[in-house]
């Protein structure tokens, strides 16, 4: 893979960040931006790219971004969606699965990390997903949100509730990562297994 790892991250071992975000047009262009810049600066760093195979939008701008600086780029799309979300076919590699559970299963064999943007319920439902796995031991794999905004901060507000009145473990809140800079995001990503997690037969006692 081209580029170069960034001192003090990953060392020389290449991370494939798996980037939740939006596909939907409606949405100011800034955000569109700040996806383009999480490519590209996969790319910097010598990373890969792992997103959900669409070409439009958040979706599409982090893949061109990431290609754009020498970062491989591997998506899956549901063949329901291909042409809804008009399938990335630059992308290095994309994988046309049959279901919506079978995208989220490749998107995470392939993934070191997760990185979460500003995105609706899609991108909250993955993001979900791979957050309660990591509380319940099931990986170790970092999993950030990237919030420049405070798009997350209802998210968040509701999370320190939970976890206030004992729905939630400090483990569960500790699991998660909020950043606010491209940055920050990515030397999550890179930081790999960071938080201490309990044993499965402890996490599964009760909710996260």
């Amino acid at each position: 893979m081209s580029g170069t790892p960034s001192p003090g991250g990953a060392g020389d071992r290449p991370v494939n960040v798996c980037v939740f975000c939006s596909s939907s047009t409606r949405i100011a262009e800034h955000h569109v931006s700040l996806a383009e810049q999480v490519g590209r600066e996969l790319g910097r760093r010598g990373h890969g790219l792992v997103s959900g195979g669409g070409n439009i939008s958040c979706m599409g701008a982090v893949a061109r971004g990431a290609r754009e600086c020498g970062a491989r780029t591997v998506g899956v799309i549901p063949e329901a969606l291909r042409a809804r979300e008009v399938a990335d076919t630059d992308a290095d590699e994309l994988l046309v699965v049959a279901t919506m559970r079978e995208r989220k299963a490749e998107m995470d064999r392939r993934a070191d990390a997760f990185l979460a943007l500003p995105g609706g319920i899609g991108t909250l439902e993955e993001l979900l997903e791979v957050w309660t796995a990591r509380t319940l031991g099931l990986h170790d794999r970092p999993v950030v949100v990237l919030d420049p905004e405070g798009v997350y901060e209802p998210l968040r507000a509701l999370v320190e509730k939970l976890l206030a009145d004992g729905f939630v473990h400090d483990h569960a809140a500790a699991a998660l990562t909020w950043t606010t800079t491209v940055a920050e995001a990515l030397d999550a990503c890179e930081a790999g297994g960071r938080h201490e997690r309990p044993a499965v037969d402890e996490a599964l006692e009760a909710e996260p």
